[in-house]
């Protein structure tokens, strides 16, 4: 990476803008940057580390980058940091603006701009830079991609700034790690460590998971077993687990093959045995069933010898209920003839119950008479109904007139107390339609003023907005105008280089033989040539055609923005000088002001219509007053003739009511007193009927009685059966008939009566041995049952096991061969004597070159005392491999860099960071550091270190690398003659560079 230009504008101690030529001050190999405490070296440096990272070194770092902006600085100019570098082949530009608090364009305050970055790449081929981008994240790592370091590391093996240098050197064997691997790009060593760990942790898993099923295998074979045989007390991962659980299964299969054998031959005895025992069984049971058999026939013969009187008894009664048949019908005749005397009997007590005294022991024909008479009473009633029914309807007219004539009165009263407030009420309804009036006056005046506020209001938002974009026009015409320049210079400048080639143009169109189009000659003996940057016609005609399409932009912006400034002038004219907020507050109170008065103009026709209902309301109420007096006078005629007709009624009625409260109660009462007559008389009649017909019935009785062989009628109705007692005596003499004939039937059985000649069957005794038999049989198929399930079990588990064992074997033989391999890099493995890891071991490695290359720096600082030398020892619980020591010459030693002094601390760093270059600079991978910079440490050095310090420094230019050295020491400026000189002053610092002696 090498530095070309640094320009510096607002930042840090600077107020202006600054440029520093490194590839000048480079040419020397070693040039100074000093200043009086304060002036702004650092700055130098941070700017570049801010130029590349966005950020500068340590606790400088705050804010976001707004302590970043100088105090000398005017508050029109924005602090920016562009640097000119190349790194990895690849010219590049960066340029970065910190965030800008600046002054408002308009109006008093200040606003921020955010930060910008810039990328840009110089293309060769093109002659021009390249955009590449505007984002802060992908400029960042793109710059870290390039560079291939942090800020922290870049500052560390680069800037060194404040003596920085010793960091590494004091550095632990971890940080040293760290920053190495990012130098030697060995993440892939690491990622090799990792890959094995992860194969290894997978493989182990699978080994391990393997292992586990194995075991569950063996466990399940001894559950399958019963428990008796323990299986192999291994854990997963064991070595020589497979090959114990193996040999444990064939041992659990055998075992469970001699018990099947046995269990089989038990089995086929206790069959056998049960057979026989069944057999027995059923002989001594049917044995025991004739003789149970014979018994009972036996005991039924002699209950129904005990039942032979009852069975006689039923055939006598079956007997007499047959004969009593015939007389049923007598008995249920005189039993009806019975039931309607009494209920006539009844009906003629209870309406003779309900007659005067006078007919209470009338025969039928008097009660008949009686009733024939109140009923020719009843008619004479009819002209009494009638009168009764008018008097009714005039009572009924008359409460109507009483309730009109007390509504009128409500009607009169409304109308008298409503007409009395009318005066009150038309006034406040007039005023009501006068204000509304008004509002709508005011709200036509305010219409005429809205128009002319609002079209100013609008003119000056239309004047702000021209304002903001005649600023961006007024840019974008600078931009490409600058641009246009730009392409009419580069135009330009390939029309000069065509000119001075247009002889190598010309002479490709020579043909020997015919003449030159210059010189008229024929013969062409040197033709000139074109070189390798020879501008032909079409890159003359494009870049022409370039310029005019910059050129017709720019003219095109021009226009854009005279018609913006004629539209300004034109909003301006349209509203005046007058701020926008005001006119917009002008506006916002014309119109509150138009709202209210539209709001009290839209109540002009409800008020109107207010007023004209009331007018319509007072009409109304007066004609009702009227008319209420004209229907007084009316009702007041009608009432006196009612009260004529009421009274002609009343006489009429009093005499037709007798001593009844009315004609209708004294109709009633007729009518009562005839049906109650005619219903006794009829009540008489029917119970002399009904007493005949009982005299005629028991008659009838009597003499079916008698025929039927029945002293009395009561003795004919007690042999009488119903239908539920014949159905019971007729099944209690059938089911007698049944049962003798059944015992009949077993008691002339040969088997049974030759069973109940033997001796007593002992039944319990032949189940107790069949069941005895079945336990024996049931114990010994179990047996059996559970000896070839174990054995199936144990066959089909091993046969698990072996295939599982097969499947792992593959993969056992790879876990350990990936475990060795893993741990050998992880440095944990015993092969792996000093515990260093992969990729430590790769960046000892190229530790032991940086300490050969500082060493050879080293040797020529102190005068040949001090070498470096690399350690891979263990530093403690640490790891080993990135150790670093110094060899003293003068004792032959060998102690750690923390001893060194101050100034021999200060060259040892420097010849290690030195070295540490070199080595990155050649490693394939890496970044060549063409530029350093080292920050102070030089005044801990005597005059002949320091002599032998600069010579290693000078020496750089062989591999045309640069060095600046930040320092006070003045001693320097007489021995280095290219100088950056920061010189401080009250209106900020400025650098001044110096070249030559």
């Amino acid at each position: 990476m090498r530095l070309h230009r640094l320009d510096i504008t607002a930042f840090g101690p600077f107020g202006g803008t600054q440029s520093v030529d490194f590839d000048d001050l480079s040419a020397a190999g070693l040039f100074l940057l000093h200043g009086p405490t304060g002036a702004g070296k650092t700055s130098v440096l941070d700017a570049v580390c801010y130029a590349l990272y966005g950020s500068v070194p340590g606790a400088r770092q705050n804010g976001q980058g707004m302590t970043l902006r100088s105090d000398h600085a005017d508050p029109a100019t924005r602090t920016e940091v562009r640097l000119e570098l190349t790194v990895a082949g690849r010219r590049l530009e960066l340029t970065r603006q910190p965030p800008w608090e600046r002054p408002k364009k308009r109006g008093t305050g200040t606003t921020l701009d955010k930060a910008q970055s810039w990328l840009r790449e110089y293309d060769a081929a093109a002659g021009a830079w390249k955009d590449l981008s505007r984002s802060h994240q992908e400029i960042g790592e793109e710059i870290t991609q390039v560079v291939g370091m942090s800020r922290e590391q870049f500052c560390q093996v680069v800037l060194l700034p404040q003596g920085d240098f010793a960091r590494f050197l004091r550095a632990d064997a971890e940080a040293r790690g760290r920053l190495l691997g990012r130098l030697f790009d060995t993440q892939r060593f690491a990622a090799v460590e990792k890959r094995l760990a992860d194969r290894r942790r997978a493989t182990e898993a699978q080994v391990r998971e393997g292992d586990t099923d194995l075991l569950a295998d063996a466990h399940r074979m001894q559950q399958a077993a019963g428990g008796d045989l323990a299986p192999p007390q291994l854990a997963p991962g064991d070595p020589g687990l497979a090959e114990a659980v193996l040999g444990w299964a064939a041992v659990a299969r055998s075992t469970a093959r001699e018990q099947l054998t046995i269990a089989h031959c038990a089995r086929a005895a206790a069959e056998s045995a049960h057979a026989a025992a069944e057999r027995e069984l059923d002989d001594v049971r049917e044995v025991a069933r004739l003789q149970r058999r014979f018994a009972e026939a036996r005991e039924r013969a002699r209950k129904l010898e005990e039942r032979a009187d009852a069975h006689r008894a039923d055939r006598e009664r079956m007997e007499r209920g047959r004969k009593a048949e015939a007389v049923e019908p007598a008995l249920d005749l005189r039993d009806e003839a019975e039931t309607a005397h009494r209920r006539a009997s009844a009906d003629e007590a209870r309406t003779r119950a309900a007659l005067p005294a006078d007919h209470a022991d009338a025969g039928a024909a008097g009660l008949a008479a009686a009733a024939r008479k109140a009923l020719e009473e009843l008619g004479g009633l009819a002209s009494a109904r009638r009168a009764e029914r008018k008097l009714a309807d005039l009572l009924s007219e008359r409460a109507e007139l009483d309730s009109e004539e007390r509504a009128d009165e409500d009607v009169l009263q409304d109308a008298e107390g409503w007409l009395a407030d009318w005066d009150t009420t038309r006034a406040g309804l007039q005023a009501r339609v006068e204000a509304a009036q008004e509002a709508a006056t005011r709200a036509e005046q305010l219409a005429v003023q809205r128009e002319p506020t609002e079209r100013r209001l609008r003119a000056a938002r239309e004047r702000d907005r021209l304002d903001r974009d005649i600023d961006e026009a007024r840019a974008d015409v600078l931009r490409l105008a600058e641009r246009a320049g730009e392409a009419r210079t580069h135009w330009l400048d390939l029309k000069e280089q065509r000119l001075n080639g247009i002889a190598a143009e010309l002479a490709a169109e020579l043909v020997d033989g015919r003449p030159c189009a210059v010189c008229g000659g024929t013969d062409h003996p040197a033709p000139a040539r074109k070189d390798a940057g020879h501008v032909d016609r079409e890159a003359e005609e494009g870049a022409l055609t370039a310029f005019q399409r910059a050129d017709e932009e720019r003219a095109e912006a021009e226009r854009r923005l005279g018609d913006l400034r004629r539209a300004l002038a034109a909003a301006s004219a349209e509203a005046g000088d007058t701020p926008t907020d005001r006119l917009a507050a002008l506006a916002e109170e014309v119109e509150r002001d138009y709202a209210h008065a539209r709001r009290g103009a839209s109540d002009l026709h409800p008020a109107q219509e207010a007023l004209l209902h009331a007018e319509r309301e007072r009409d109304r109420r007066a004609a009702a007053r009227q008319e209420a007096a004209v229907r007084a006078a009316t009702r007041n005629t009608r009432r006196d003739t009612l009260e004529r007709e009421r009274a002609a009624l009343e006489e009429e009625l009093t005499q037709a009511r007798g001593e009844a409260r009315s004609v209708a109660e004294r109709a009633g009462q007729l009518e009562l007193r005839a049906a109650r007559l005619a219903e006794a008389a009829e009540a008489v009649r029917a119970a002399d009927d009904t007493a005949q017909r009982l005299k005629d019935a028991d008659a009838r009785l009597a003499d079916a009685a008698f025929r039927a062989g029945f002293d009395t009628p009561q003795a004919a109705a007690a042999a009488l059966l119903d239908a539920a007692a014949h159905r019971d005596l007729q099944r209690r003499l059938d089911a007698w008939q049944s049962e003798e004939a059944a015992v009949r039937a077993v008691l002339a059985e040969p088997e049974t009566a030759a069973a109940a000649q033997r001796p007593s069957a002992d039944v319990v005794g032949a189940e107790r041995a069949a069941e005895a038999a079945a336990r024996r049989l049931q114990r010994t198929v179990s047996t059996w049952d559970e000896a070839e399930r174990r054995s199936a079990a144990l066959d089909r588990l091993s046969a698990r096991a072996a295939a599982s064992v097969r499947r792992l074997a593959p993969l056992r033989e790879e876990y350990d061969r990936v475990a060795r391999m893993a741990g050998l890099a992880a440095g944990t493995a015993a092969d792996n004597e000093r515990k260093m890891r992969l990729e430590a071991y790769v960046l000892a490695a190229r530790l032991e070159q940086v300490a050969a290359a500082a060493t050879v720096r080293l040797q020529r600082m102190s005068s040949g005392r001090y070498t470096l030398v690399h350690s891979d020892d263990r530093s403690g619980r640490g790891r080993s491999g990135l150790g670093l020591h110094v060899v003293d010459a003068w004792t032959g030693r060998e102690r750690d860099t923390a001893t060194l002094s101050g100034g021999e601390t200060f060259f040892a760093s420097l010849a290690l960071a030195l070295g540490l270059a070199d080595v990155v600079t050649d490693e394939a991978g890496g970044v060549r550091l063409d530029t350093l910079f080292i920050d102070e440490g030089f005044g801990s050095l005597d005059d002949q270190t320091l002599d032998e310090v600069l010579d290693v420094l000078d020496a750089l230019r062989e591999r045309d690398r640069s060095v600046g050295i930040v320092s006070h020491v003045g001693d320097l400026r007489r021995r280095i003659h290219a100088q950056l000189e920061v010189v401080k002053d009250r209106s900020g610092s400025v650098v001044r560079q110096r070249t030559t002696a």
